[in-house]
């Protein structure tokens, strides 16, 4: 196997550094071809790394709080462990970073750092917009993958089409869809349905975006109707966040039901292991996080709650995205790349 060198976040999350580090250590354990470095205060990553092979501190005194404005706390906080981390990436001392910190602040750390590239048009160079994108379960008991969830609120037609070109890529290369039909999310099938923007849209899509299956309805996130579902960041934001909130919802009151009778409580014994079965699925410990496309490296975002499994998976995806070559796959998909 490749060996692959992933950059870590020690600081990102809403748990301890502890439980970062925890998942360092398991995704050491899985595997043997994997070399992290480990990023954060000097009193944190040096200790755990003088104990792990394969492990490298790289000493990062400041931290970007989630409370913190994302674009000022890159660019006053020069040494923290999201900003030290992209430019390890810029520099060639790692292949890939992943981070349960701030969305923002690696947005635009890995924006400024690991840099975007370029595409040509009207005789200029132009840096692609990132956008983050994830790969959510549907109910064909496959993979849906998603952009943008919200990096961009405000594009144009043309960054809808790269979106698309930059998920298509992903979902071949990551999740193993070898011909992914594409959809543009909308308030309607038809294709006159939608606003403006996504009528605007439309022929762009039919035109330059391979397998585009035309518009999709909210429902189409978890349906398994299409491969891959592309809107604007505002748009994907809310349809995300939407989704998620149902879900949990409806678990809740699933877990209500079942525990507020005897009945209900010797009927949760019986479906416990399916129940678990369904929150694992749900939940995106598995998946690892989002990952941020268009740039020169390879980002992966895991979610602010996260877990030991979840720090274990992130740094593995992150890894066998590099090895999958998602970077060069992005680059190749999408028109007019210049650098």
């Amino acid at each position: 196997m490749e060996t692959v060198r992933v950059c870590v976040d020690a600081m990102g999350g809403d748990e301890e550094p502890s439980v970062v580090l925890q998942g360092i250590a398991a995704a050491l354990a899985a595997d043997g071809a994997l070399e992290v470095l480990v990023a954060g205060p000097a009193d944190i990553v040096e200790p755990f790394c003088r104990e792990h092979d394969r492990a490298e501190a790289l000493v990062a005194p400041e931290v970007i709080t989630m409370e913190d404005d994302p674009i000022k706390g890159v660019m006053t906080k020069r040494k923290s462990s999201i900003v030290l981390a992209c430019r390890a990436i810029k520099k060639g001392n790692a292949q890939g970073f992943f981070s349960a910190g701030s969305t923002g602040a690696v947005t635009a750390a890995a924006t400024a750092y690991v840099t975007p590239f370029r595409y040509k048009q009207d005789g200029e160079r132009r840096p692609v917009r990132p956008c983050i994108t994830t790969a959510v379960p549907n109910a064909k008991d496959g993979l849906t993958v998603f952009a943008d969830m919200g990096a961009n609120p405000d594009v144009e037609p043309d960054d809808i089409v790269r979106f698309a070109q930059m998920a298509s890529a992903y979902a071949r290369v990551v999740c193993g869809i070898e011909h992914p039909s594409v959809g543009l999310l909308s308030n309607g099938t038809e294709e006159h349905k939608g606003s403006r923007f996504t009528q605007a849209c439309f022929p762009l899509m039919a035109e330059r975006v391979p397998g585009f299956a035309g518009n999709c309805e909210g429902t189409d996130l978890l349906s398994g109707r299409l491969d891959v579902i592309v809107s604007d960041g505002f748009a994907g934001n809310i349809a995300l966040k939407a989704t998620e909130g149902a879900a949990k919802y409806l678990l809740g009151e699933l877990k209500g039901a079942l525990m507020g009778s005897l009945k209900g409580k010797i009927a949760a014994l019986l479906v416990k292991d399916a129940l678990y079965a369904i929150k694992d699925k749900l939940s995106g410990d598995a998946r690892g996080g989002a990952i941020l496309l268009g740039l020169k490296g390879v980002v992966l975002i895991g979610h602010g709650a996260t877990s030991v499994e979840a720090v274990k998976n992130g740094t593995l995806a992150t890894a066998r995205a590099v090895r999958a070559g998602l970077v060069d796959a992005v680059a190749s998909s999408v028109d007019g790349i210049v650098a």
